[in-house]
């Protein structure tokens, strides 16, 4: 099956459903498509301090713009499709999806966003290979207290995590190498966490507690430690889907890279749009490119 749109979108999260709205604001037809729930992510986020609107819990949020997305006049949703390839022509884009389904449009937002970071590609990290540490990332607390958590990588679901227990009260140890020095900043108030800048570390399951750590420190020194539970925090790579999508020496998607029928948002065009507002204004923001081209009018 063929559909003919103006703009296809290919992501629900946060930037894939403000695209969508602000794409039927101005009279777009548009296909959506997401393998999973809109704003699926979000919904595991307890508590968020930093998006404005007065939502204050993930599931409220998510819940909010699956409702504005649902009132968009001209855009239709596709749940539970995955886009297996993308290709850019001299005048349309068009996707293919797992279900066997064609969707042509004039052009394409791609706000597939980021998963996990897997153990084999964090260099400082070495885990026993009889561990599977759960990640961080929409992790429920402990049912006790007692005892201590070991977050490896300071990445920032440690400070979602830890807005989502107030209650908790428990030492959160969080070892994390060079290049997450700036992302402690978020949680260094916090009186539960205790830093542990590490040069490397490994981690090992069973003896008297839960988990045994060594580390090299940033001093030269070798320590050790135990903890009663362990998380992966170790950050996120894009994940584009196949095809015409142009990456950059990290891994994500920069606009100015693309063919120009693509318009990236959201956490797959940069990190630095990893935060749900930088993501919402990122999807809008791709979403009138392609008017604005639709209709012939230049950038300003």
């Amino acid at each position: 099956m063929t559909a003919i749109a103006d703009l296809v979108i290919i992501g629900g999260g946060p930037a894939g459903c403000a695209a969508a709205v602000m794409a039927a604001s101005v009279g777009m037809r548009s296909v959506l498509i997401e393998p999973d729930a809109l704003c699926a992510k979000l919904r595991h986020i307890a508590a968020i301090n930093n998006v404005v609107g007065g939502h204050t819990g993930g599931p409220e949020l998510a819940a909010a713009i699956a409702a504005d997305v649902a009132r968009a006049e001209r855009c239709e949703v596709d749940l539970g499709a995955r886009v297996t390839e993308v290709r850019a022509n001299d005048d349309h884009v068009s996707v293919t999806t797992d279900t066997g389904r064609t969707v042509s449009a004039s052009y394409a937002v791609v706000a597939t966003g980021v998963g996990p970071v897997p153990v084999s590609a964090a260099a400082w990290l070495t885990v026993a290979s009889d561990s599977d540490l759960p990640t961080l990332w929409g992790a429920e607390a402990p049912e006790t207290a007692a005892g201590s958590l070991l977050v490896l990588g300071a990445d920032r679901p440690l400070g979602t995590f830890l807005r989502a227990h107030p209650a908790l009260d428990t030492t959160v140890l969080v070892a994390y190498p060079p290049g997450d020095d700036y992302k402690v900043d978020e949680v260094r108030e916090d009186a539960r966490v205790t830093l542990l800048p590490v040069t490397r570390l490994s981690v090992q399951v069973g003896g008297a507690s839960a988990f045994t750590a060594e580390w090299l420190g940033r001093d030269g020194r070798r320590d050790a430690g135990t903890a009663d539970a362990a998380y992966l925090n170790l950050g996120s790579a894009p994940r584009p889907p196949q095809g015409a999508l142009v990456p950059d020496s990290t891994g994500y998607c920069p606009p100015d890279r693309q063919h120009p029928r693509i318009l990236t948002a959201g956490d797959l065009r940069s990190s630095r749009y990893q935060r749900i507002m930088a993501a919402t204004g990122s999807g809008s923001e791709a979403a009138l490119g392609a008017y604005y081209a639709l209709r012939g009018v230049g950038s300003a």
